[in-house]
């Protein structure tokens, strides 16, 4: 078992985890951009030396306003890096990248078609009862 790899693994995970904490509350209360709308950070990535950090939102809006908001974000990514570094109490803090993730734009849509689904499997089903009582009387006659 390689004890380095598991102990930086961890180290990373935990300034993952800070880093989320830190930047969830900029994006909360301190980044004044007014492109930026209505953002979450859904989860912080860092490769193994910590050079890099791929902080993941979720931005609800238009097409047009999460390219708004994406922009705002790009160009606080200095400003959120400085941030980060002060927050950790680090030197080098990483460099910051934010990625837009579709992926609760992507289980909502999921949800949507699961239920027109059910909605028309129940509607067939209704319809297919209402045929059989048409049928009933008209068999007793």
């Amino acid at each position: 078992m390689n004890y380095g790899v598991m102990l930086v693994s961890q180290r990373a995970e935990k300034i993952a985890a800070s880093i989320r904490e830190i930047v969830s509350e900029l994006l909360l209360r301190r980044l004044k951009d007014p492109r930026i709308g209505f953002a979450s950070v859904v989860n912080v990535e860092v490769n193994r030396d910590l050079s890099i950090a791929k902080i993941y939102v979720s931005v609800l809006g238009s097409e047009e306003e999460k390219a708004r908001t994406m922009e705002g974000l790009k160009s606080a990514q200095g400003l959120v890096r400085t941030e980060v570094s002060k927050a950790l109490g680090i030197r080098q803090a990483p460099e910051i990248q934010f990625v837009l993730d579709k992926g609760i734009e992507h289980s909502l849509r999921v949800s949507q078609i699961i239920s027109e689904l059910k909605a028309s499997e129940t509607e067939s089903e209704q319809e297919e009862l209402d045929a059989e009582d048409a049928e009933e009387p008209e068999a007793e006659k």
